[in-house]
């Protein structure tokens, strides 16, 4: 009879005795917690929603409200004369870009991981300073150098331009992945009377792919969504990118398009969540880790 009435007496409080109530400090606090989380993605899906809403509305504005359904505004962004012009153009900086940016990463993060030289750890860390100085700060002297070397105002001079400021990321991310490439398969691979060239492409490529498949994503994401470079480099309204394009459609306020806007701002977010979607696997596997290593 006690050891029932011990149970009943333990199941009632609790095995660890009765519960305390939260005091009205922690319950506030919490409280205010996620009122602030749910303001900052009020804040961030709000410019999303409206851009979404407004195209596909035939009366859109600049305030966000239940739309009249049409697909014209995108009609109109693929038929206009111009707007086709600045896609296409993003769309042949940041792939080539991109494509040469990883060739040359590939090479570099090589020599980087399986040559020992005297100073590279140093060579390493100032590889990476190049990306703590803001693009600001230097832009004048790469329109300057463009002009010298007459790259300025071409497609070339602004795809060598973007493929090699996203280059030290690239470096260090390649570089920690084929760190974790066991030397000794490369080794194997030279017995079977394959090249060092050979050997890269018969066992560096195959197994750094989530590397390339994430500095290909943070490649293309910086060259996509560059606004200050384009815009330096460029005179010329016929090789202008779609950011550019966006800019001077918005500051031309007294004419604004807001439908068409609208749509030239959806069309432009969808390459780089597109290719997201394929290469997330890899985004999700790569490392840095290892990187720091001599």
């Amino acid at each position: 009879m006690t050891a029932t009435t011990n149970t009943e007496h333990v199941t009632a409080t609790g095995p660890a005795g009765p519960r305390r109530r939260k005091p009205t400090w922690v319950i506030l606090q919490q409280a205010l917690q996620y009122a602030l989380m749910v303001l900052l993605a009020l804040f961030c899906v709000v410019p999303f929603a409206w851009v979404a809403l407004t195209a596909v509305d035939a009366d859109g504005g600049p305030t966000a409200s239940l739309p009249t359904f049409t697909l014209d505004n995108f009609v109109r962004f693929f038929t206009d004369g111009a707007t086709p012009r600045l896609f296409l153009n993003s769309i042949v900086v940041s792939f080539a870009a991109t494509a040469l940016n990883l060739a040359c990463g590939v090479l570099g993060a090589y020599a980087l991981s399986r040559y020992r030289f005297r100073g590279r750890r140093t060579f390493m860390f100032a590889i990476l300073l190049i990306r703590v100085i803001p693009p600001p700060a230097t832009i004048v002297a790469l329109y300057l150098l463009m002009v010298k070397i007459q790259l300025d105002d071409s497609y070339i001079g602004l795809i060598l331009v973007e493929a090699s400021a996203a280059l030290p990321i690239t470096l260090w991310l390649l570089k920690g992945t084929i760190d974790a490439i066991p030397f000794e398969l490369e080794e194997a691979a030279w017995l079977d009377g394959s090249s060092r060239f050979g050997a890269i492409g018969r066992i560096i490529l195959p197994l750094v792919g989530p590397g390339l498949g994430a500095a290909a994503m943070l490649t293309f994401m910086a060259v996509w969504g560059d606004f200050l470079t384009p815009l330096v480099l460029l005179q010329s309204p016929d090789l202008y990118p779609l950011s550019i394009g966006l800019f001077r459609s918005f500051t031309a306020f007294n004419q604004v398009d807001w439908g068409v806007l609208a749509a030239s701002a959806v069309v432009y977010m969808a390459p780089p969540a597109v290719l997201y979607l394929f290469l997330r696997r890899h985004l999700m596997r790569s490392s840095l880790g290892g990187a720091l290593k001599s």
